[in-house]
């Protein structure tokens, strides 16, 4: 488990991400993409992969126990896996601050997780799409506004974490800042 007095941020990630992905928001319009970016540039490589595995364990455990079904399904594997391809993302963004590369990593990483996420809902036919390569354009289609949602959300979240994290590197804590 991660030592809270050792690395406060990490274990601030995985506490602030079950918070914000457990109140009611709407769909695909979560934190985690963000916090997963996040903790790929800004903490140490095992770190950064558990912080998004711990979310996502954590919320899916909590939700599928409260609303008296499980959350884990065939498509679980395709998520958390995009997810951690998120983190090696972020991972990219370790040495900068610069804002359109922070955005270009934002729009890869919600991408990536569209085409990967959409691609498990359609291959593991529990979607309404027939498995053929029609129903798989059909199943990318009607998860096209799932995507508007993912990208606006990353952009939010990344760009409050990314911008709290220099504004407080530089004022607070100055060892955790990042060369320009």
């Amino acid at each position: 488990m991660l030592n809270p007095t050792k690395r406060p941020l990490a274990t601030g990630l995985i506490v602030l991400g079950v918070i914000l992905r457990l109140i009611p928001h709407p769909a695909n319009f979560t934190p985690v993409g963000g916090l997963t970016l996040f903790a790929g540039a800004r903490l140490r490589r095992w770190q950064a992969y558990l912080v998004p595995l711990m979310i996502m364990i954590a919320t899916d455990s909590i939700s599928g126990a409260v609303g008296g079904f499980g959350t884990f399904t065939v498509v679980t594997p395709f998520v958390y896996g995009s997810l951690l391809i998120s983190v090696w993302i972020g991972s990219y963004l370790r040495l900068t601050e610069k804002p359109w590369l922070i955005g270009s990593a934002i729009i890869v990483a919600s991408v990536q997780f569209f085409i990967i996420s959409n691609f498990g809902m359609w291959l593991s036919g529990i979607s309404f799409y027939p498995l053929t390569l029609d129903g798989l354009a059909a199943c990318y289609l009607g998860g096209l506004p799932y995507l508007g949602r993912t990208l606006v959300s990353d952009l939010l979240y990344c760009g409050l974490l990314f911008g709290l994290h220099s504004w407080l590197t530089r004022l607070v804590y100055p060892p955790e800042r990042v060369a320009a």
